[in-house]
């Protein structure tokens, strides 16, 4: 069965970068990314996208109503489809068996039985979503109670790894296309027409071969290896400023060891994101279900560091302005999780912004591409206070860095965006209450240039 027309459930920052490349490298198949939303598939169909990526922006112009279509008719879409992607969020539970560390496969059941009861001929489902390990067994077992005689179901696992910010860059130079099959002829044949959708722009080399296990682990074993190689670094910038020792310094000189190598070993105020927390909690409750209380504990380490971390920091703040923060106006630079995003899930900008409101403190706070109503939600959710009015009253969202910073007592960075390190401080330092303070919670400014205009400079991992 040749794939000329491909659905993809879910229109979020997999499902709709992901098709968006498949639609631009495929000219000769149709692609339709559907969601329930009718706000956010209005997004999609408008000047303004509901995600922020570079470069997607450009290729949504140019292949939209072309092969690139967005729609809420899920049916329909469904019913063309030979390939149909599962790209819907499978977020941790929050009640029932697991609460607080099992994912949540609600949407992901919801999809197989529309696809299941919609189907009238043979189809290629691929979950794209990160799942737990045997949730394709769960998937297809749904589909074969539910569907049609005639109708046959493959199931492939083909998980996504896109770092946020430069997902269409490894969309087009993925380093690697994982896809898990089924051990039987009809699994290796599904095998191959989804390879033959990413072999129109990537090499062969480049599509690996797995049973549908591995590769659900090896999403998740990706994750957490990338969020322990964070905390990792995390740790040793606690021994740092305890020693006088310089975080960047012993991170360069083990980043050139060749057996370790030197991405994500930049010391922040933490991790965030979609992925990292869900996808390490669902590996610690796999873990202990499994009755591997030792490993499970391992990887706990991991989250744990990372709370740590981001408390660590958010008490230097409070401790350097004279153990107070209590009516002072603090500047946040940054509220996305990281730079080239607007995503804000599980921030460090968000813990850092609700220890300083609990403190008593007033923010004002920029970043140039989370959406105010984004960070209202964020600080006033339940999760964070349970005085949504009182937080409303004590923030406020500009649009430019300079009236964020003006009058206030402290700068306290945490995304690592750009344009961070190009603003005129010694006009911020000018407009802002003496001692005027920054805390660099991302490492990327000249600490010593500041200091040297008349900033008290605070960072991580150095004294």
């Amino acid at each position: 069965m040749a794939v000329t027309k491909i659905c993809c459930i879910g229109a979020g920052y997999v499902g709709g970068p992901t098709c968006s490349v498949i639609a631009l490298q495929c000219p000769h198949i149709k692609v339709t990314v559907v969601d329930i939303s009718a706000h956010r598939i209005a997004q999609w169909n408008s000047k303004k996208l509901p995600i922020y990526e570079p470069g997607l922006d450009e290729i949504v112009q140019k292949q939209r109503n072309v092969n690139l279509f967005f729609s809420t008719d899920i049916e329909t879409a469904i019913q063309e489809a030979d390939l149909i992607f599962i790209s819907v969020n499978t977020p941790t539970k929050t009640f029932g068996v697991g609460k607080g560390r099992a994912a949540d496969l609600t949407y992901v059941e919801n999809c197989a039985r529309t696809i299941a009861r919609v189907s009238t001929n043979n189809k290629i489902v691929v979950e794209k979503s990160t799942v737990p390990v045997r949730a394709a067994e769960s998937i297809l077992k749904i589909l074969s109670a539910n569907h049609k005689p005639q109708v046959k179901f493959q199931v492939l696992s083909n998980p996504e790894f896109l770092s946020e910010g430069t997902a269409v860059e490894n969309l087009l130079n993925a380093d690697r296309v994982l896809i898990g099959h089924e051990e039987t002829t009809d699994g290796l044949q599904a095998f191959k027409e989804l390879s033959k959708v990413y072999l129109n722009w990537l090499p062969e080399g480049r599509i690996l071969r797995t049973n549908t296990w591995s590769s659900e682990l090896t999403k998740l074993a990706a994750n957490a290896f990338l969020a322990q190689r964070i905390s990792s670094i995390n740790s040793m910038s606690v021994i740092c400023e305890a020693t006088g020792a310089d975080v960047g310094e012993v991170a360069k000189g083990i980043g050139l060891d060749s057996r370790i190598g030197r991405k994500f070993l930049q010391s922040s105020v933490g991790f965030g994101g979609s992925c990292f927390q869900k996808d390490l909690l669902n590996l610690v409750y796999i873990c202990d279900s499994l009755k591997l209380p030792q490993v499970a504990a391992y990887w706990q380490q991991v989250l744990t560091m990372n709370d740590y971390q981001k408390s660590r920091f958010a008490q230097k703040i409070v401790e350097s302005l004279f153990d107070t923060v209590t009516n002072k106006r603090i500047t946040l630079f940054g509220f996305a999780f990281k730079k080239n995003t607007g995503d804000t899930r599980e921030s460090p900008a968000i813990y850092v912004a609700k220890t300083l409101l609990d403190e008593g403190a007033k923010l004002n706070i920029y970043d140039p591409k989370v959406e105010p109503e984004q960070i209202q939600n964020d600080l006033t959710h339940p999760n964070v206070t349970d005085n949504p009015e009182a937080v409303l009253k004590s923030i406020e969202i500009h649009d430019d860095p300079y009236s964020a910073a003006n009058k206030t007592h402290a700068i306290v960075l945490c995304t690592e965006w750009d344009e961070f390190v190009q603003y005129d401080y010694e006009r911020i330092y000018k407009s802002m209450i003496k001692p005027a303070f920054v805390f660099d919670g991302r490492k990327i400014l000249n600490h010593e240039r500041l200091s040297t205009i008349g900033f008290h400079v605070h960072t991580i991992g150095r004294r």
